[in-house]
């Protein structure tokens, strides 16, 4: 892969992880709740997830996809369903006191589990692997994954210390209650421009 196709890549990459989605709804959901440190193994489960999905798309789900269209289908309705569930959890997630939260971020294993049935993954791994891996092999495959994983740092960074900032804003009850419900509906409206029904 030449320097401009490189290029081209890495931005694909920090304009997609970096905009609005279900990960980083969740992670500024989190970072709000209980913090940076507490949100690490939910931000790292995402990057390496994301990464390891990406390999293997490139290296046979799409053919899968394209011989069963009903598997692509199945798995987006699974999605929303899960999506679903998620957002309830956040919306449900309540502050006990200054110190005391219920709520539970994604653990490592959890996070780079949900990139299975987040649908803007599924969507920017399609694309990235079909319109990126030039050579259509499986070093370019590699080296598209790893561009991600490189980018995903700074990317869920920002969205996590961005509601870690809004802690000083949530510090009540009321206030928190609210945050949550909005972030629970931001999580389900994020998905709806993907879902091809």
């Amino acid at each position: 892969m030449d320097y401009q196709h490189l290029l081209a890549l890495a931005s694909f990459a920090f304009v997609s992880t970096v905009s609005p989605g279900p990960n980083n709804i969740m992670l500024m959901a989190s970072g709000a709740n209980v913090g940076f440190l507490r949100t690490v193994p939910h931000m790292l489960g995402i990057v390496f997830g994301f990464s390891f999905m990406v390999i293997l798309v490139g290296v046979g789900l799409m053919g899968v996809f394209t011989a069963y269209p009903v598997v692509h289908q199945i798995l987006q309705v699974g999605c929303l369903l899960y999506l679903f569930y998620l957002a309830f959890k956040i919306a449900r997630s309540r502050a006990g006191s200054h110190n005391a939260l219920d709520y539970r971020p994604l653990s490592f294993l959890a996070a780079a589990n949900f990139q299975w049935i987040n649908p803007k993954a599924w969507s920017m791994a399609l694309t990235a692997v079909s319109v990126y891996n030039l050579s259509a092999n499986w070093q370019g495959v590699v080296l598209v994954s790893a561009v991600f994983a490189a980018v995903n740092v700074p990317s869920v960074s920002v969205w996590t210390v961005a509601g870690k900032q809004l802690q000083h804003l949530l510090n009540n009850t009321e206030r928190m209650k609210w945050f949550n419900y909005g972030m629970a509906a931001l999580l389900v409206a994020s998905t709806l421009p993907m879902m091809d029904f």
